[in-house]
């Protein structure tokens, strides 16, 4: 297992596949082959029939913002360097939920059902998934 800083995930021979994706900017999400639904966070079985026939599965990495918030202070590294930042929830394409980052779009720009597109940022060694509105 690959030990991180506070405010990065711990690697372990589960995630290593997310995370490998992720660094060649692909967001990966979980599937169940019982109820053929997807999934995130990562688990390694379903949440919504409890069966582990769950597998990874390329999302398409579009998604809509459901809600967001302007984080003007955090005195924790390494966030203290990054305010303002939009801490956001968005609605993946496939269904599940997923908390993350809009990064590149001005505040006075973010509305509810905003289309988005996701972004890796890289964290050290990690890629960490972001999204940014969706471009024509």
């Amino acid at each position: 297992m690959t030990v991180h800083p506070a405010n990065l995930p711990d690697v372990d021979a589960f995630t290593r596949p997310y995370w490998d994706a992720a660094a060649e900017g692909r967001l990966l999400l979980r599937h169940c082959a019982d109820c053929d639904r997807p999934h995130h966070y990562p688990r390694e079985f379903c949440p919504h029939c409890w069966s582990d026939a769950v597998t990874w599965r390329r999302a398409s990495g579009r998604a809509v913002l459901y809600t967001w918030s302007v984080v003007h202070r955090n005195d924790l590294p390494p966030f203290d360097g990054r305010v303002p930042y939009v801490a956001a929830v968005v609605d993946l394409a496939e269904g599940p939920r997923m908390m993350t980052e809009i990064v590149d779009c001005p505040e006075p720009e973010l509305r509810i059902g905003m289309d988005l597109e996701v972004a890796f940022r890289p964290e050290g060694d990690l890629h960490v998934p972001v999204f940014t509105p969706r471009r024509p």
